[in-house]
């Protein structure tokens, strides 16, 4: 197993992630674990539900972790693809 050097360095929201899961956008269903970023492998519109409770609709470019805190991406409004939360 690889030495990991920042294993006892408590996580900010500042830290990489740490994990990384695939989000299936659902209108009715909230992610077991809110995102601190969320990254597509297609470019497009991600309607989100942020921590706070705002709904919005983000463009989020192909490649890149867009910093936000989502508890919801809805199937409805959003056309990006492979959508990742990163956690």
């Amino acid at each position: 197993m690889p030495i990991d050097n920042f294993s006892s360095t408590a996580p900010s929201l500042s830290s990489p992630a740490t994990g990384i899961e695939e989000i299936i956008p659902s209108d009715s269903t909230d992610l077991a674990v809110t995102t601190r970023a969320l990254n597509v492998g297609q470019s497009g519109t991600v309607r989100v539900a942020t921590s706070d409770g705002t709904v919005a609709d983000l463009f989020i470019a192909a490649g890149i972790a867009f910093p936000v805190r989502v508890t919801r991406v809805f199937a409805t409004g959003t056309d990006a693809g492979t959508i990742r939360g990163l956690y």
